[in-house]
């Protein structure tokens, strides 16, 4: 399974148990939604390595408490510690609406109510206290907030998001 066909589920944050037991940090709104899985990708030395899961429960908000088969020591857990978890992109529930996965809209065009086309979204950067859409036109890169007021359609039959942004926003990068 290569990254580009999984999406980012979260990581082996710290030892439970003497038994090799590990909490996971799931990045997720749902969690529940994960707490039966069969198995995971683990990220190992830029590998995805399948782990098959003996059990598994939520544990607090956020956390996953796992014990993967084969893994039946504290010292065999630590050696899996701060490693990711992904899983295959088919595992997604699809969104409707305005709704949207970040890695699907990479490449979408983005339109503008009052200026038309913007340009096309080429990554969305997440490091900052808002997510943005990074959108290049020809050279030029346009940032925009993701925030949902601006977002009025999303079309992913024409790989298409319709936008309503500020006057002075997007205009300030196009000049």
């Amino acid at each position: 399974m290569r990254k580009d066909e999984c999406f980012y589920l979260g990581k082996i944050a710290k030892k439970f148990s003497f038994k090799g037991e590990v909490l996971c940090y799931l990045d997720t709104d749902e969690p529940e939604m994960y707490q039966n899985l069969e198995s995971v990708f683990v990220q190992m030395n830029r590998n995805l390595v399948p782990f098959f899961i003996e059990q598994s429960s939520l544990h607090k908000d956020k956390f996953l408490r796992v014990k993967f088969e084969e893994v039946d020591s504290e010292a065999e857990a630590e050696n899996l510690l701060g490693s990711e978890l992904y899983l295959p992109l088919t595992l997604l529930p699809q969104l409707e609406g305005n709704q949207f996965y970040y890695h699907e809209i990479i490449g979408f065009k983005v339109v503008d109510q009052r200026l038309g086309d913007i340009g096309t979204i080429h990554s969305i950067i997440e490091n900052t206290a808002q997510p943005l859409f990074e959108i290049f036109k020809g050279e030029k890169q346009i940032l925009i907030p993701m925030i949902d007021d601006f977002i009025v359609e999303v079309n992913r039959s024409k790989k298409e998001i319709t936008m309503n942004t500020p006057v002075g926003l997007v205009d300030l990068y196009l000049e």
